[in-house]
């Protein structure tokens, strides 16, 4: 019996596998590729100071060119369950519309191209070779996930020469945006270190905070840039101080902020890292920094993968996608290191939200993109 998308979707939402629980939905998923042919390996991999998480590689062929689809079964928590209208595990389906916990982000996405690669792959032999990748990882730390699956793929020789991410990339109506980059993202923690007293003797003491608003308004203060053709202004946004002190008349010894920095192709990470440090030694007095950058900033110049996705989604929806690099991270940032990478999935309108759903019709449409996806690339 054909595959249904939305079926499948259903079956991955009942799994609540939110970060690293997986919950059954890649053992639900092996199952299903394995009996459309693909060989199927799990990659469980583990780090000191991280949740141990399983990942699977799955593919369809062994030779020729490799197209790759990459996901995550993994999802957010479903916050208050009182602010749901329905079981968020239930997935159930009303007035047309699939509701649950990953319906959006991007458990319906996996289940259209699974349907599109059955419904392309069937009786053709020798258009190359269709794989998956999927992680448990993507809304976690992304330390056990995408990142060590590419390294295990590059260990091998394994060559991907495409790939779609299923990320909901559109904001309103299926085929209006796909994100051929992503901005980097930067997560500094500065600590200034002073000297406790009595507020009553602040000669007797070092106070940390006025160092630390000066920091704060330093980097603040100084824009980045203004943008370029594809990619929007970097941000700084300061996101937390923390001192600790609950006593009103005592100066702390040390006071805290986080922040992070969105970046566009203008600057690297460790230039970034260069320019704070170099910034709050002009302020001067002893400061910690800690620095950790997740991602750095990338674009897939427009060429064949963009320009497929694009008329594949406007033949179905009659719109032409936007080219766009707005947005958060996402595991494009790993696998544009080893092939062209576009994301291109469902509408994003209520993933991570209470209430978080897909429209029947567009999983249905979504199958029929990635499909006309797969009849191009391995016509062209």
């Amino acid at each position: 019996m054909a595959l249904d998308p939305v079926r499948l979707a259903q079956d991955l939402i009942r799994c609540p596998s939110v970060t690293p629980v997986d919950a059954g939905a890649l053992d639900h998923l092996q199952r299903v590729l394995e009996g459309l042919g693909f060989s199927c390996e799990r990659l469980p991999f583990s780090e000191s100071g991280t949740p141990d998480v399983d990942n699977l590689y799955a593919r369809l062929g062994d030779s020729g060119r490799n197209f790759c689809f990459a996901g995550h079964t993994d999802v957010v928590p479903t916050g208050d369950l009182k602010g749901w209208s329905i079981d968020p595990f239930a997935a159930e389906i009303v007035d047309g519309v699939l509701y649950g916990r990953g319906a959006s982000d991007m458990k319906s996405a996996i289940a259209a191209f699974v349907v599109a690669a059955e419904r392309f792959a069937k009786g053709r032999n020798g258009f190359g070779s269709i794989s998956l990748l999927i992680t448990g990882d993507e809304e976690g730390p992304s330390i056990n996930g995408t990142k060590k699956v590419v390294d295990w793929l590059k260990a091998r020789n394994e060559k991907v020469d495409a790939c779609i991410v299923g990320e909901p990339t559109n904001p309103k109506k299926l085929g209006e945006m796909m994100k051929v980059g992503r901005r980097g993202s930067l997560n500094g923690r500065l600590t200034v270190i002073g000297a406790q007293g009595h507020v009553a003797y602040p000669h007797l003491a070092d106070n940390p905070m006025p160092r630390l608003l000066k920091m704060l308004g330093a980097i603040t203060e100084h824009k980045l840039d203004k943008g370029n053709d594809w990619f929007q202004p970097s941000n700084l946004e300061v996101v937390t101080i923390d001192v600790g002190n609950k006593a009103t008349n005592v100066i702390p010894a040390k006071a805290t902020a986080g922040f992070n920095i969105r970046f566009n192709d203008m600057h690297s990470g460790a230039r970034l890292s260069q320019w704070l440090r170099e910034t709050f030694d002009a302020v001067g007095g002893a400061y910690e920094l800690d620095i950790q950058i997740s991602g750095e900033s990338f674009i897939t110049q427009p060429g064949p993968l963009s320009d497929l996705i694009g008329e594949a989604a406007k033949r179905v929806t009659g719109i032409d996608p936007d080219r766009s690099t707005t947005g958060g991270t996402s595991d494009a940032r790993f696998i544009r290191h080893i092939c062209p990478v576009v994301e291109f999935g469902l509408v994003g309108e209520t993933m991570h939200k209470v209430d978080e759903r897909a429209r029947v019709d567009d999983i249905h449409a979504l199958t029929d993109i990635y499909g006309q996806v797969l009849d191009g690339y391995f016509r062209a």
